[in-house]
C-alpha cells in the first residue's frame, strides 16, 4: 500500500484558504490557492507567500563540518563568510548532480544545508556516511518550516513587522525575532524576486504564516503554491531537479559551471568534471521560445531544422509575464547559439522555437 502524503505544519492553513492540494515530493502541497496566473503575477508585482517547509535541512558541526561539507559540494565553502550563503551542486564521483543546495554558514564549524525534498533521503544518507567520525549530522528538516516571502513588496512587509533586510545583500543570513518567534532571515528566494526565505520552529510555523498575511494584507499580498513557483522559477531560469537536472546531467553542461570551483580543493566528482570541461560537453542547456503555435513540455524532444531528434525538452510553460511560451532544454553545442532556430516535438506536431538569452525574465532594478 503506497504511504499517505506527509503534511508540513502549515497544512490547515492551506486548508483554510481553500488550497488546492496535490502530492509533491512525499508532501500533500498547494498547487495553487486562487489560480496559477493570478498568484504568478502577485509575486511579479507585489508580494506572495510560500510554504516551503517541505525541503530538507541538514546541520553538520564541529571542527571538521565545513570540511565534510566542502568535499561532498562542487562550490567552495571556504570563499563565503559566516552569515553568507551559498548555492552549489552536490555530485557524485562520475561528476553527475544528486541535487542542487543552499549552505548556510552559520559560523566556521556550523552549518546548515538545504536540499530538495525529493532527494532528501538520498541526501541524507550521502551527507550522514560522509560525517561519520568527523563531525556530528542531524536532520532537522521536522523540526523546521520555511516560508517564503517574495516579490517587489516583500522588503516593506518584512520591514513593517520589524525586519529590516535592506542592510544585508542577497545570499546573506541573520537570526532574530519575528512575530513573537526566533527565526532565521534568509534573503534568498526561488521565483527571480526580491525578498526572504525564513526558517521557523515547526510548532511557530503557523502564528509566523497568519502574522505575515496580515502584515501584507494592504500591500497586496497573496499565498501562492507550486503552479506558480514553478513558472516564476521558468521565467528566471532556476533549475528544477528532476526535471532540467539529475544524476544523468553535469553541472558544466547544464549551465551550472560557475557552481564548480575546479581550482579549489578535492571534491566528491572533481576528477570527472575535469574530464568534462577538457573534452568539452556533448550537449548544453538552452532557453528557448516557441514561434510557432505550440507549448513546450518536460520530456518532449527537440529536433534539427530538417526533423532529426538531438535533444530533449526539460521545463517548458507558457509565461505569465512575457505573454509566450518559453522552455529550457539540452541541444548540442553546435545549436545553443542564441537566434539558433530548431523545432519541438509537440505530440507529433513540429514547432517552430529559437534558442533566446536567458534568464527570459530579470525584475526591474530599483531606483
Amino acid at each position: 500500500m503506497a504511504e499517505a502524503p506527509r503534511r508540513t505544519p502549515l497544512y490547515d492553513e492551506h486548508k483554510a484558504l481553500g488550497a488546492r492540494l496535490v502530492p509533491f515530493a512525499g508532501y500533500e502541497m498547494p498547487i495553487q490557492y486562487a489560480g496559477i496566473s493570478a498568484e504568478h503575477e502577485a509575486v511579479r508585482t507585489r508580494v506572495g507567500l510560500f510554504d516551503v517547509s517541505h525541503m530538507g535541512e541538514l546541520e553538520l558541526s564541529g571542527e571538521h563540518a565545513a570540511a565534510v561539507v566542502n568535499y561532498l559540494v562542487t562550490n567552495d565553502l571556504d570563499r563565503i563568510d559566516v552569515g553568507q550563503a551559498m548555492y552549489t551542486c552536490c555530485c557524485n564521483l562520475g561528476g553527475t548532480i544528486l541535487d542542487d543546495l543552499i549552505v548556510y554558514k552559520r559560523s566556521p564549524d556550523d552549518i546548515l544545508v538545504v536540499c530538495n525534498a525529493s532527494n532528501r533521503e538520498k541526501i541524507v544518507a550521502h551527507f550522514k556516511a560522509a560525517a561519520e567520525g568527523h563531525c556530528d549530522f542531524r536532520d532537522v528538516s521536522d523540526e523546521l518550516a520555511l516560508i517564503a516571502v517574495q516579490g517587489p513588496r516583500a522588503l516593506s512587509v518584512l520591514g513593517a513587522m520589524g525586519a529590516s533586510l535592506s542592510d544585508i545583500k542577497p545570499f546573506r543570513f541573520r537570526t532574530q525575532e519575528l512575530a513573537g518567534s526566533q527565526v532565521t532571515l534568509a534573503r534568498t528566494g526561488y521565483t527571480g524576486e526580491d525578498g526572504a526565505e525564513i526558517f521557523v520552529a515547526a510548532d511557530k510555523a503557523a502564528a509566523l504564516w497568519r502574522a505575515l498575511l496580515a502584515a501584507g494584507k494592504d500591500a497586496g499580498i497573496a499565498a501562492a503554491g507550486l503552479g506558480a513557483r514553478d513558472t516564476l522559477r521558468l521565467e528566471a531560469r532556476l533549475s528544477l531537479y528532476g526535471n532540467d537536472i539529475d544524476e544523468t546531467t553535469n553541472p558544466l553542461e547544464a549551465g551550472l559551471g560557475w557552481t564548480v570551483k575546479l581550482d579549489a580543493d578535492d571534491f566528491m566528482g572533481k576528477a570527472a568534471l575535469i574530464r568534462v570541461k577538457e573534452q568539452g560537453v556533448t550537449r548544453k542547456m538552452v532557453g528557448f521560445e516557441m514561434t510557432g503555435r505550440g507549448i513546450a513540455r518536460h520530456g518532449y524532444p527537440l529536433l534539427d531544422t530538417k526533423g532529426t531528434a538531438v535533444g530533449i525538452c526539460t521545463s517548458g510553460s507558457p509565461s505569465p509575464t512575457l505573454g509566450k511560451s518559453i522552455g529550457l532544454g539540452y541541444l548540442p553545442p553546435e545549436l545553443s547559439e542564441v537566434g539558433t532556430p530548431f523545432l519541438v516535438d509537440c505530440r507529433g506536431k513540429q514547432i517552430e522555437a529559437v534558442v533566446v538569452k536567458t534568464p527570459f525574465y530579470r525584475r526591474p532594478k530599483s531606483v
